[in-house]
């Protein structure tokens, strides 16, 4: 597939500081989708420091559907997302970790559930199972789960899973802030869209420490939760638009 080919889907996976998960990951996501869709490949490098670089301009190299966007310092994983997303050529955009605790082997299952429901879905969402993060880190998400549930009421257990399939025209509308990522099924349910769950295993990383937490800094988790909360709260309903005609 050359780089000016047609696009049905954008996988956009925002990495800082993973060289040593570059190579096995997009192998993996290769093996996920060829013979499926047409598709591209979109690695966002968060202000890198160490060969991530390297790593991904001898992927290039190899693979013509490799795309590979660069932000001169670290900017968080929902700014690295939302300039995937940005680039993206698909209608459809698929995102998951780059450290490889998400499977691409559940990208074809998220991408088929968010076609199957039509216009009515979205997002898929990947929902964890058998997670195999440190003890104090599942607390953690746990705790920020069940908090922003209960504020939310979004119908959703996970919403740290990287792996998520969704219509880019929809991620598009939404508005942008650090940290939008963690909120995407609320923020999808405000503009009116249904959401499709997928369970996925969760595996270990293949190499390196991770480089982005969840609700890492409690107090900034908090503030945005109120953010979103109020958001919803102001929504009003999206008028019907018709161009008038000259008669």
């Amino acid at each position: 597939m050359s780089a000016d080919s047609p696009v049905a889907v954008s996988i956009v996976v925002p990495v800082r500081n993973e060289a040593g998960n570059i190579a096995p990951l997009i192998a993996e996501i290769a093996a996920a989708l060829d013979g499926g869709w047409a598709y591209e490949i979109i690695y966002v490098n968060d202000g890198s420091t160490d060969a991530t670089a390297e790593r991904l301009a001898e992927q290039m190299k190899l693979r013509p559907n490799l795309r590979v966007l660069r932000h001169e310092k670290s900017s968080g994983q929902s700014a690295a997302v939302r300039s995937g997303v940005r680039a993206a050529r698909g209608a459809i955009v698929a995102t998951l970790d780059g450290d490889g605790q998400n499977n691409p082997a559940f990208l074809r299952e998220l991408i088929m559930a968010l076609e199957q429901g039509g216009g009515r879905f979205g997002l898929a969402a990947g929902q964890r199972v058998g997670r195999k993060d440190t003890g104090f880190k599942k607390f953690q998400s746990r705790f920020a789960n069940r908090i922003r549930s209960a504020v939310l009421h979004d119908g959703t257990r996970d919403t740290g899973c990287g792996l998520k399939a969704f219509r880019r025209d929809v991620f598009l509308m939404m508005p942008y802030f650090d940290g939008l990522h963690r909120f995407l099924p609320a923020l999808v349910r405000r503009e009116g869209y249904d959401i499709a769950y997928v369970d996925v295993i969760d595996r270990p990383r293949h190499s390196g420490v991770s480089n982005y937490g969840f609700f890492d800094r409690l107090w900034i988790g908090i503030m945005d939760l109120a953010g979103v909360w109020w958001l919803i709260r102001r929504k009003k309903p999206t008028p019907a638009v018709t161009e008038v005609k000259e008669c």
